[in-house]
């Protein structure tokens, strides 16, 4: 007896067998996930903003082969009453709107949920302009922890009392402020990730670029060996590797004493 109901069929893509689902879209997109493997989760009231520039080039390749992973959670599924209000005026009074502390408390501790306790494991941010600044050696200290919970912000910030409650840790990328933390969160995670294993294709990338010694980077050439009547600098053609190094050594010192003097003087001090 045949059966008169239509047969889903499977799509084959190399090692994965696609079927149809009826889960939701953004959930059949979701790349698979090695075990253990580096996670990112994200609370924001924006989702569709991920993975945005971190679903490209190298990270998005690492994303998809599993070597890290994104979880977005929406903030607004946990807002107050029949608009799922997410905020609130300032208490003592002034301009704009505060991310409630009961709101975003939910979301945390759903955020939480399979993560380890210890803050040295799996960090909490948020992406804040009065937080210290965002470092290589952070986001080194990021990197070697099993993932991370981002909070983005939105309007005048959030509640301190959640903040508090959560030992939350504050990080800003830079002396200024941004409309919300998303933009924020995808300069850390950027940072992160690219340090991770088997992320970037050469790992003496990571050893060689600007800060990692404490040092600028010194500057970089390729092809054609003459531009505009300006030429490569004759020690790198010459094949000698020390003279190579100590180039490299001098220029990467003369810059940073010249554009960044507080890196030089804290790498002097």
């Amino acid at each position: 007896m045949s059966d008169d109901k239509p047969k889903l069929a499977t799509k084959s893509h190399g090692r994965l067998t696609i079927s149809p689902t009826r889960k939701p879209s953004s959930l059949m997109d979701e790349p698979p996930r090695l075990k253990g493997a580096w996670t990112a989760k994200i609370v924001t009231l924006f989702p569709e903003a991920f993975p945005g520039t971190l679903g490209l080039s190298l990270l998005g390749r690492a994303r998809d082969l599993g070597l890290w992973a994104l979880e977005t959670i929406d903030l607004r599924p946990f807002g107050i009453g029949k608009h799922r209000n997410v905020d609130d005026t300032p208490a003592g009074g002034g301009a704009g709107m505060v991310l409630r502390a009961d709101v975003v408390g939910k979301a945390l501790k759903q955020a939480a949920h399979g993560t380890p306790d210890d803050r040295a494991r799996w960090p909490v941010v948020y992406l804040s302009p009065r937080g210290k600044p965002l470092t290589q050696e952070m986001a080194r200290r990021f990197a070697e922890a099993d993932g991370m919970t981002l909070l983005c912000g939105r309007f005048e910030g959030v509640d301190e009392r959640v903040l508090e409650h959560f030992g939350v840790e504050e990080v800003s990328i830079g002396d200024f402020v941004l409309t919300g933390g998303e933009v924020a969160a995808q300069v850390l995670i950027d940072a992160t990730v690219r340090l991770l294993p088997g992320v970037l294709g050469n790992a003496e990338s990571a050893v060689e670029e600007s800060h990692s010694s404490g040092l600028l980077e010194h500057p970089q050439y390729t092809r054609p060996a003459e531009w505009e009547g300006r030429s490569i600098p004759e020690v790198l053609t010459s094949g000698n590797h020390a003279k190579i190094e100590d180039w490299r050594r001098e220029m990467s010192e003369k810059l940073t004493q010249e554009r960044r003097p507080d890196l030089w003087e804290k790498r002097e001090g």
